[in-house]
């Protein structure tokens, strides 16, 4: 086959698809399988031979491991023996006279190397002890006192203590003339064990004939059974970490798994009272060792098989430029698309400030009205608490007071009717509060009805309102449902002006949910798809921005319920608002069906 040069607009040769031949192909074919088998096999033979080198050292460790813990227990148990011989101790039990007994104990500690030594008299008490802060302390229930008084011999107990920890002691009678005079104990100090096996083996664990764990390089699988333990998730640190860097598909069968990773368990016997000992050994010098050997294998083969690509390569050169080419006009396109992207943020920013701005001058204006028509509500009050208080002031003049205390209660009378006006208005105007609470609709009603009462009298309406006699509560907040409600209400109002006769129905009702439904006899709504959309609106320009309807039914959305519309056929429109009754409501009527039935 021969081979076919083209030339580019640089004058440059470019080497075509068909220069690497099928006979090029199959060599790298053969070359690549030949070095996954050498690595493959490398791999298992090395991993076996590494595992079999470790598991010897760590039997040897366990060796020596079981011969330090069982060296520590018998050079301790000789110890009780001669100390219940001791003339100085033996004749303080026999005085009570135990001024330096504690300090002759001391010089034991460091020569036997035991943890501590106590000495007890015949009722329980330490008399002496390494430990001064053990002096005085009542040991009458102790393991070792209770073992010691009935046994002639030493005895040897293993308890565990608060902590989780196990306390080794041997206990020994000392009787002067043949009458018991107390208790020697000396506790063996097993504890340092531990900390020397941290320090050199992965995990290690010795446990009692019951199966108790009792010594361990975990402190948190003491008092466990062995396979209790290996399910606690926080393994030790050192095998933390070797376990993270096993890698699973070269090991062998694994014997246990730890912390969800396979480790090496050996388990050997220790002589002393059917204890056990086992060891948890990671695969890590291992792998480190068979991945030294294959990595210098890889590396050799990937120079091998880089010489061989760089030889069939060439042809990237010519196409560089192209690539850098189309780079840069990705590049280019890139920053566009960033820089329209930063510009539509921009604008979804300013439309959000700006339907915000419309939603406030939407409830301002609402406002602007209410405080019109509470202004003319006023201006009545004002005229009236006027000639009242001149006819008291004239009743005064002519000595007639319990007239013109009349008069003054009819002025507070006009007084509290005037708070209750601009009460209305000023809540209203307040923000609403995050925080809900159960809320009788019929008194979110009655509100509503009360700040749209001014702009009602303004225009003859017959409103209708039909109230359960039982609350209907829901969870919300007060002052947005009011909201709402008076929104409601001014789209009915303003619908009835091109009715004759105006009419509005407000129905509250309860049952599995609460809805309040406002009717009126207008013209109905034309779009009723749109209707809730923002800035949609069917009044003349300057009587409203279309975001009241969009507002109300975010506020019911946000409480759980939704807010409906429709048109009736006899003529005009509805609007429902359908809300969760209250969960305390609902709990209280659950607590009294059975009475209430009972009733029935």
């Amino acid at each position: 086959m021969s081979e076919h040069g083209l030339s580019t607009p640089n004058g440059t040769a470019e080497v075509s698809d068909a220069s690497l031949t099928w006979l090029g192909r199959l060599a790298i074919a053969g070359f690549v399988a030949v070095a996954i088998a050498v690595v493959w096999f490398s791999n298992l033979l090395l991993t076996e031979r590494y595992t079999i080198l470790t598991r010897n050292r760590a039997e040897v460790r366990q060796a020596l491991y079981a011969g330090n813990l069982i060296s520590e227990l018998q050079r301790n148990s000789i110890v009780p023996l001669l100390l219940s011989r001791d003339p100085v101790l033996a004749s303080a039990l026999s005085t009570d006279d135990y001024v330096t007994t504690s300090q002759h104990l001391i010089t034991y500690v460091d020569e036997i190397g035991a943890a501590s030594l106590l000495l007890l008299d015949e009722s329980g008490r330490v008399v002496a002890a390494t430990d001064r802060a053990e002096l005085g302390r009542n040991g009458r229930l102790s393991p070792y006192f209770v073992d010691a008084l009935r046994s002639n011999d030493t005895t040897f107990k293993a308890a565990k203590l608060d902590s989780g920890a196990y306390e080794f002691t041997y206990a020994r009678r000392i009787e002067v003339g043949g009458v018991l005079a107390g208790v020697i104990v000396v506790e063996v100090d097993l504890a340092k064990f531990e900390t020397q096996w941290a320090s050199i083996s992965d995990a290690v664990l010795v446990v009692n004939s019951e199966g108790d764990i009792i010594l361990s390089t975990e402190p948190k699988w003491r008092a466990r059974k062995e396979a209790e333990a290996l399910d606690v998730r926080d393994a030790p640190t050192a095998i933390e970490r070797a376990l993270r860097a096993t890698s699973e598909w070269s090991n062998p069968a694994p014997e246990v798994y730890l912390g969800g990773e396979a480790v090496m368990r050996l388990e050997s016997r220790i002589p002393f009272r059917g204890w056990r000992m086992a060891s948890f050994t990671t695969y890590t010098s291992v792998r480190e060792r068979v991945n030294g050997v294959l990595a210098l294998e890889i590396m050799g083969f990937a120079i091998l098989l880089s010489l061989g690509f760089y030889l069939t390569s060439r042809r990237a050169v010519s196409r560089a430029g192209l690539f850098q080419r189309e780079s840069a006009e990705l590049r280019q396109l890139n920053t566009r698309l960033q820089r329209e992207i930063s510009e539509r943020k921009r604008a979804e920013k300013n439309l959000e400030v700006a339907e915000q701005t419309l939603a406030q001058s939407s409830k301002l204006a609402v406002l602007g009205e209410m405080s019109a028509a509470v202004s003319h509500e006023l201006n009545q009050p004002l005229a009236a608490m006027k000639t009242y208080l001149a006819g008291a002031k004239l009743l005064l003049q002519r000595k007639r007071p319990d007239e013109a205390l009349a008069s003054f209660g009819r002025v507070d009378d006009l007084i509290e009717r005037m708070a209750a006006i601009t009460k209305q208005l000023k809540s209203y105007a307040r923000k609403g509060s995050e925080h809900l609470e159960p809320i009788d609709l019929r008194d979110c009603v009655n509100a509503a009805m009360s700040m749209m009462e001014p702009q009602m009298r303004q225009r003859a309406v017959e409103i209708t309102r039909t109230l359960p006699p039982e609350p209907v509560v829901v969870d919300g907040d007060r002052v947005r449902l009011e909201q709402v409600l008076v929104n409601l209400l001014r789209n009915a109002f303003d619908a009835g002006k091109t009715a004759p006769d105006p009419q509005i129905d407000i129905i509250v009702a309860g049952g599995a949910h609460a809805s309040v439904s406002v009717r009126d006899n207008g013209s109905g709504i034309e779009d009723l798809d749109t209707l809730f959309e923002p800035f949609y609106t069917t009044k003349a320009p300057g009587d409203g921005v279309g975001l009241g309807l969009a507002i109300s039914s975010g506020i019911v959305t946000e409480l759980g319920g939704r807010l409906t519309a429709h048109n009736r056929p006899s003529g005009g429109a509805v609007f429902e608002m359908i809300l969760p009754l209250s969960k305390q409501d609902e709990d209280d009527d659950d607590a009294q069906t059975p009475s209430v039935r009972a009733a029935e």
